[in-house]
Order: structure tokens, then sequence, then C-alpha cells
């Protein structure tokens, strides 16, 4: 017998994958797409191969099903996020957040590090990476498809891994970049990266912000099969990523085209619906219940071109997810400015006396940093700082 491990692994310990069909937990929506099933069993050089019974094996989506070890009755959001252990799993938080939940996951829009820093030392149980906030802090441009999937993938990996054991990221995939195959691209990349969730929309491929008029979309059924490639992508990685089916149409189609369609890719595999762009709060609640019990994501962008809908509204009219692409980008621009016209008028920045640049520090893990270095035997910190 070889003396390499790896023929050795090959030779006494083989791994048999077994695979079969799943439907995602019914609370969504029923029929939907099948997930996979993995069924894996190790057996030695002289054993007989026997696959245990279906009903053994693993299944990806978190059941909807009461288990022994669970707490009767809804979970709340924040046990959602402690409870889940294991590194780079933000999507399935999300997905338990979506099943085992009945609260509103409210996602501050945060475009780099410091903003992501800062809603997590506030505790929010997920975040939003906005697309129209990636694009202007990283390239400094607008948000019109100027920004591709390297920008956007790399900017969501960084913000997703800040913590991995922290709050889920849900992440803006655009149109995914290109044609199905793109798509899928784009989809597996997200996974990879360790983003909990994206939306991807119906808008050509020259999109625009959600928020400004002249948008344009794809006829129903290349959309659509954007929502098969990114469905697909997701069930051969065995990812609970969820995906949110999100339409631009309501400018140039109507509202009608816009249920028509998320209702195409709510039965095509999407886990949750956006609607972009409301025209009235009215219409807001009017599409939860043409599309109930299917999950909708608000997206809330105030002086877009919805009405303001408040977090209570939102929770009110049934919403499961709510965004704010600009919770950070617009103050941040404000605090910015009125800086700089101080420091060019006055001569002075004026900044806080208790924002010290320790604490600026400490906010983006200090702390953590120091204890690495210490508990590894390291000397840069017995002094202090």
């Amino acid at each position: 017998m070889s003396s390499d491990p790896a023929s050795k692994l090959e030779n006494e310990s083989p791994i048999i994958l077994h695979t079969a069909l799943e439907l995602v937990p019914a609370k969504f929506h029923e029929p939907t797409k099948p997930f996979p099933v993995v069924n894996i069993v190790e057996v030695t050089e002289d054993d007989s191969i026997i696959l245990s019974k279906k009903e053994d094996a693993l299944v990806v989506p978190v059941s909807s099903e009461p288990t022994e070890d669970k707490i009767p009755g809804p979970l709340q959001l924040n046990h959602i996020v402690s409870s889940v252990l294991e590194p780079m799993s933000g999507a399935k938080k999300l997905r338990k957040m979506l099943l085992e939940t009945d609260e509103l996951i409210v996602c501050p829009g945060v475009y780099d590090g410091l903003s992501a820093r800062t809603a997590m030392e506030l505790g929010f149980n997920a975040m939003y990476m906005t697309g129209a906030g990636t694009t202007a802090s990283r390239i400094g441009q607008p948000d019109l498809a100027i920004a591709q999937l390297h920008e956007m993938r790399e900017n969501a990996e960084m913000i997703a891994n800040l913590d991995p054991f922290g709050p889920p990221l849900i992440a803006d995939m655009d149109t995914g970049y290109g044609g199905p195959i793109m798509v899928a691209r784009t989809v597996e990349q997200y996974i990879r990266a360790g983003v909990a969730g994206a939306h991807l929309e119906d808008q050509v491929l020259t999109k625009r912000c959600g928020h400004l008029s002249g948008k344009k979309v794809v006829p129903q059924e290349e959309y659509i099969a954007r929502i098969r490639a990114a469905h697909a992508a997701r069930v051969r990685l065995q990812s609970d990523f969820v995906l949110i089916a999100r339409t631009d149409a309501l400018q140039t189609l109507g509202y009608d085209e816009c249920i028509s369609r998320l209702r195409a890719a709510r039965d095509e595999g999407a886990d949750v619906g956006l609607l972009e762009g409301f025209a009235s709060k009215e219409q807001a609640a009017q599409a939860v219940k043409d599309l109930a019990p299917w999950p909708l994501l608000l997206n809330s962008v105030e002086n877009g071109k919805s009405p303001v809908i408040t977090v209570g509204e939102a929770r009110e009219m049934g919403f499961r997810i709510m965004i704010f692409s600009f919770a950070t980008l617009a103050p941040a621009y404000v605090a910015i400015r009125e800086t700089l016209s101080r420091l060019k008028n006055e001569g002075i920045v004026g900044t806080p006396k208790h924002i010290t640049p320790v604490k600026l520090f400490e906010v983006c893990g200090l702390q953590h940093s120091m204890a690495v270095d210490l508990n590894a035997g390291g000397t840069s910190f017995v002094g202090g700082l």
C-alpha cells in the first residue's frame, strides 16, 4: 500500500456522498425549488457501503419544525445571532431569523469597515452593504453600474468577516453583472465571501440607483433566468444563502407587473421579495398582502422616490426585513462637510473631546488585536497604550 497520506486516505477511508432533494421549509412558500440533501457515510476498506435512510440525512435549510432544544414559540433576533456558533455562518443566522422568529429584521446600510463596526457596536442584529455607498466610498462614483463584481464582492467580504460570529450581512448584488453564467459566478463568490444574502434585480446591465428616474428593466423571462441561475448556484454550494428577488419595474411597467415578476421569482426559488420605489404607504402595505405569506423586504431611502415609512409602520404592515441604504452614507457626508468647512474657515477641526484615537481604534477592534498579541506571548502591549 502506498505510504502517501492522500493515497492512504483514499484507500482506507473513502467518503461516500449521497444526494437527494428536500424542499425548503414551507413557511416561506409552497411549492418551491428543492434544496439538496447531503448524506455522508465513512467506511473502512473492509466495510460494505450502506446508505442511511433519507430522513437521517442533513438538510441544508433550517427546519421550521419544533425540536426539543428549541425555545417554545418564536425566537428573538438577538438569540439567533448568539446561538449560531460557527464562523462564516451568516447565511444560517439570517435564514433562522426569517424562519424561527416573527420579528422585523432592521439592517442599517453600511459601506465600509468603520460604519459596519459602528453598527455592531450599537448591537444591530443584521447589516446591509449598500451598493450606492460602496460605489461612492470605494471609487468616488455615482450609483450607475460603475462598481462591478470585483469591488462589490471585495467590500462585502471585508464587512462580513469583521466579526465572523457577528450579525449577518445582506449585500447589494445589482443585476448579477451579466447573464446567467455571470449571475451564478456572483452568487458563488458572495457565498464564499461569507455574505448571508443578497438582492438580485431586473434592471438592465447599465442600471442606476433604484431611487433615480429613468430606470429600464429587462423582460420578465430574462429576469427569471437570472433568478434560476442564482438559485442553482447556491444549491450547488449547499448554502443557506438567502436569495432576495428585487424588481424595479414599478416606474415603467406598473404595480401588477411587479407582483407578477416577484411571484415568478418566488416560484423559481427566491426566498424574499423586494419591490423597489413604492409610490405610497398604501401600495407598500398592499404588496405585503398580495404576496403573503412570502416575506418581503422594504428598502427605506429618505428623500428618495418613496414616502418615509418608519420601522413601526413597516412592522405593522408585515414586512420581515427593512434596510436603510443611506443610513450611514448621507450622515457621513454631512458630518465630513461640516467638519471640513470648519477647518477651512476657522482653522480647527473641532473633534469632541471624547472621540480620541484610542476610542476610534476600540470601535475597530483594538482590544481584540491586543488580546491576540498578549495571548500569543507577544510583548507589544505589555505597557498598555
